[in-house]
């Protein structure tokens, strides 16, 4: 299915019209026809991946309170922005975020390239961000495609060819319809509609702009579009976490991981390797920071990682001083965990921890 140019004017048009009148007001947004800051642009876009708007608000407003301009963060400490960005997960994220904005201040004087090609030789932008960036920001004849945009367009051309192998037909179609008379604004229109008119389920085609010439529609395969290939299960990982709590005050031992690597620079209760093994075995209780007396507490503590699940086991003990003394790492108080960038399965380990007495 192709549309001819005279098509393609149209459905721009009725897109942009479309989105004058029921867009989202978004806090990284400008309204329609005008230019938005790239600084808010380029934030938003790294915090939404693989996380929801409804979530990244508040992170958003946060970020822009304590760190105003690209500027003000590229001078943050790395430790405070991913104390920031705790409960947003994917830490790789903030660690590329901080380089980039070094980047932008150091060496673009806090002003962004305004081209996808200038915007990709940046940490942390890839492709879509670029894409994003460059039409949202600078309005560039540029088309991003995100989740939505892929199931509007798949929809529209009723492309029945599973992800992910359908991405570049999608790409290229998507590529096709996209005027070059604002479309940043265009490209936030589709995002809008995937968002909520059609939606994964129950797609509202009745008050669609497109639904005249929609194929999906018109095929009645609109809500099974697009299909994807079935996953394979999640493999389990098992693993230690050691709470060691120093006798003469109860303060608790923290240490900061490796850089890189999955969490990396981001604080943990110290813990073995993670395995896809029946259960904890003694090669990782070796690999507790000292040897001690270590009472198993009751339960696990399970987590699901992107490609795979946890269940950590946590071993408790209590430590002289003088023996706590000689340990690498952050002795704190129960309330000073809080200081320290715990993501989400270290504060689940702390909260099932707590529990030892």
């Amino acid at each position: 299915m192709h549309f001819t140019n005279q098509e393609i004017h149209r459905l721009n048009r009725s897109m942009l019209e479309w989105y004058d009148r029921h867009h989202r007001t978004l806090p990284w947004r400008s309204e329609p026809g005008d230019l938005p800051n790239p600084y808010h642009v380029w934030l938003s876009e790294i915090m939404l991946q693989q996380t929801t708007v409804q979530t990244v608000g508040p992170y958003f407003h946060a970020f822009l309170q304590r760190w105003p301009t690209v500027k003000d963060l590229a001078r943050a400490e790395l430790d405070d922005v991913l104390h920031g960005w705790q409960g947003l997960g994917y830490y790789a994220r903030a660690r590329n975020l901080h380089k980039c904005a070094k980047v932008v201040a150091d060496e673009h004087d806090g002003i962004f390239p305004d081209t996808e090609e200038g915007l990709l030789k940046l940490p942390g932008i890839g492709p879509y961000t670029a894409c994003a960036v460059a039409a949202i920001a600078f309005n560039r004849h540029a088309s991003p495609v995100d989740g939505n945009i892929e199931r509007v367009i798949s929809r529209l051309f009723a492309l029945e060819t599973p992800l992910p192998d359908v991405k570049p037909e999608i790409k290229e179609k998507s590529s096709a319809l996209t005027p070059s008379d604002r479309p940043g604004d265009y490209a936030q229109a589709l995002m809008d509609l995937g968002a909520t008119i059609c939606t994964p389920r129950n797609p509202a085609c009745g008050i669609c702009p497109w639904q005249a010439d929609c194929e999906g529609r018109k095929s009645g395969i609109a809500p099974d579009l697009p299909k994807k290939r079935k996953k394979a299960a999640k493999p389990t990982r098992v693993g230690y976490a050691f709470w060691i709590r120093r006798e003469d005050d109860g303060r608790i031992l923290v240490r900061r991981r490796p850089e890189k690597g999955l969490l990396g620079g981001l604080y943990e209760v110290p813990g073995s390797d993670w395995r896809a093994i029946e259960t904890p075995d003694d090669v990782m209780l070796s690999e507790a920071p000292i040897t001690a007396k270590w009472s198993e507490l009751e339960g696990t503590v399970g987590h699901t990682f992107t490609h795979f699940h946890l269940n950590v086991s946590v071993l408790a003990t209590t430590l002289p001083a003088d023996q706590a003394d000689q340990m690498d790492g952050s002795w704190t108080t129960i309330d000073g965990l809080a200081d320290f960038a715990l993501p989400t399965v270290m504060k689940k380990i702390v909260r099932h921890a707590l529990t030892y007495r």
